[in-house]
């Protein structure tokens, strides 16, 4: 792998509107701490020497917005860019991915609701990839117990089993993925879509789709604050951490 290929290029799809945490601006938008999720998302992966180049697929109609926000926090340092997203999530990966220059072979996915991922998680995922994985996820072990239901949504829900919780891992991101990997599964995926089959893809990250197309992903360790910001309660609990971070000044 030559010198260009072996810089990572991340991409944070942040084009959905977070109906979870309630009404307002988009949860990319939604501030932790004074400042933007999206701003602290984009500051954790720019911090990573692995990585160069930071491509944000923002929502079609507010793409100048958001490049004015990150403007506006100095994040002035490293390649930073800004794209239109999709409709879904899997949309705007593939149009953050098109942004990429040629040359980069190795590509981050990073959720724009995991602000406060350590800069140590973002370089061991890309040194996984540089190593040879095509696909890495960084994960936890999960501390509460596991039943798998039969869905009843509003109603009980008859237990089916209950996995070993020791081979379960809570995943989170920066993904990585070999470039060449990731273009692939996402190019069969929107083929599948296009040719309308009831079997089309509806997977919840990128490494599930190179499972989907029979690739290998490998697990490396997280950690516990790379926790996504969903409901209002995750809300309350990154800004302790973050006010933790201020404290010691460790951010």
């Amino acid at each position: 792998m030559n010198a260009s290929a072996a810089v990572a290029a991340a991409v944070v799809p942040a084009a959905g509107r977070g109906e979870r945490l309630g009404p307002g601006a988009p949860k990319a938008l939604r501030e932790l701490g004074g400042v933007p999720l999206l701003v602290h998302a984009v500051r954790a992966l720019a911090r990573s020497r692995a990585v160069g180049l930071v491509v944000v697929a923002a929502p079609a109609d507010g793409v100048a917005e958001v490049v004015a926000l990150l403007d506006s926090h100095g994040l002035d340092d490293k390649d930073i860019r800004v794209v239109a997203g999709g409709a879904t999530r899997q949309d705007s990966v593939r149009l953050g991915l098109a942004a990429i220059p040629d040359d980069v072979g190795i590509v981050l996915v990073h959720d724009a609701a995991r602000p406060l991922v350590p800069v140590e998680v973002v370089d061991a995922v890309a040194a996984a990839v540089r190593a040879g994985a095509p696909a890495v996820v960084p994960a936890v072990p999960l501390a509460d117990t596991v039943k798998r239901v039969e869905p009843n949504p509003g109603g009980a829900e008859p237990v089916l089993d209950t996995p070993e919780r020791a081979t379960l891992r809570a995943v989170q991101t920066p993904q990585g993925f070999d470039r060449a990997t990731l273009v692939e599964v996402h190019a069969k995926a929107l083929a599948e879509e296009a040719a309308g089959g009831a079997d089309a893809p509806s997977v919840t990250d990128d490494a599930g789709l190179v499972e989907r197309y029979g690739g290998t992903v490998v697990v490396v360790p997280g950690h516990e604050e790379a926790f996504k910001v969903t409901r209002p309660l995750d809300l309350v609990l990154a800004e302790a951490v973050l006010a933790r971070r201020r404290a010691a000044d460790a951010y």
